[in-house]
């Protein structure tokens, strides 16, 4: 009798994988992985050259803005920029926000979403429609996002370009291909043009970097961003001038939400990479992930 029940539990259960197809599952029919590609943006939107701008000719368009130090402009034409992801929020420190670049320059994109390097890895191209989004500046680095209105510390009230929606985000891209990382390649910053405006005009949002430097205060104790009251009350981040250079001219800057913020900093000669943006005059350099930093060795 049992052995009946058996066989009847069996023909049972093949009966119903038979009748299941894989979409039951979230595949296709084949059993192949799922299409992740067609999960992230808006695939309606369609490349086109009259409307194609690079980022030196948005700048240009906006340069009234760009010239504020915290201010947003609405992008009013039906315009579009197709671009490579240079750096994400892989390792926590950069947050929020992407680096993209093309042939003639970089820019920040803010988005208001977290895991962005899961479908935004370093070298994925992507084609961005902007009309009605905004471009402006924080501290004078150059973004893109939506408007966001707050009191500086000084009481004066700003707005500033802010993260932009997931779901809205999500309609005004496309991924283009897969993500190629070897087509993007760290310039090496130039040290001797560390006050120049022209260059930090022409670099600010880049992925760079800085060779055979020290870090200021690395001692062997000090950490990449300590957990202190002083560290919250000043957004949440560490910056530690290069040495040679004052606070206001070179540091490099990290996120209490770094993976990395409570390792101990390296206390020899470094190479580091990272996205190169600036608030004011002054360079700030964001790694991407930990391994941006390289120990420079004879």
């Amino acid at each position: 009798m049992k052995k009946i029940k058996y066989i009847l539990t069996a023909f049972v259960c093949t009966v119903l994988a038979g009748c299941m197809g894989g979409e039951d599952y979230g595949f296709d029919t084949d059993w192949n992985a799922p299409d992740t590609k067609n999960a992230y943006g808006n695939n309606s939107i369609e490349e086109d050259a009259n409307k194609l701008i690079s980022i030196k000719e948005l700048k240009s368009l906006y340069a009234a803005t760009l010239k504020n130090q915290h201010d947003t402009a609405r992008i009013k034409e039906d315009v579009q920029i197709k671009v490579r992801v240079t750096g994400n929020d892989i390792e926590g420190n950069i947050y929020n926000q992407i680096s993209v670049k093309d042939e003639t320059g970089a820019i920040l994109i803010c988005i208001g979403q977290g895991g962005l390097y899961s479908y935004l890895p370093v070298g994925q191209e992507i084609l961005v429609n902007l009309k009605d989004l905004y471009i402006g500046c924080y501290g004078f680095q150059p973004q893109i996002g939506m408007p966001y209105t707050s009191k500086s510390k000084s009481g004066n009230i700003r707005t500033t370009p802010n993260r932009i929606a997931r779901s809205l985000w999500h309609q005004h891209f496309k991924l283009l291909g897969t993500a190629d990382a070897s087509k993007v390649e760290p310039e090496v910053f130039d040290l001797s043009k560390v006050s120049d405006k022209n260059y930090i005009e022409e670099n600010n949002g880049k992925l760079m970097t800085v060779k055979n430097v020290r870090i200021g205060n690395a001692d062997g104790v000090n950490v990449f961003c300590p957990d202190t009251d002083e560290v919250r009350e000043y957004g949440n981040g560490k910056s530690w001038a290069i040495q040679g250079y004052s606070e206001n001219q070179f540091v490099m800057r990290t996120s209490l939400y770094a993976d990395f913020a409570g390792v101990v900093m390296p206390q020899g000669n470094v190479n580091i990479t990272g996205i190169f943006t600036r608030y004011g005059t002054t360079w700030q350099v964001l790694l991407r992930e930990y391994s941006d930093i390289q120990e420079v060795t004879e």
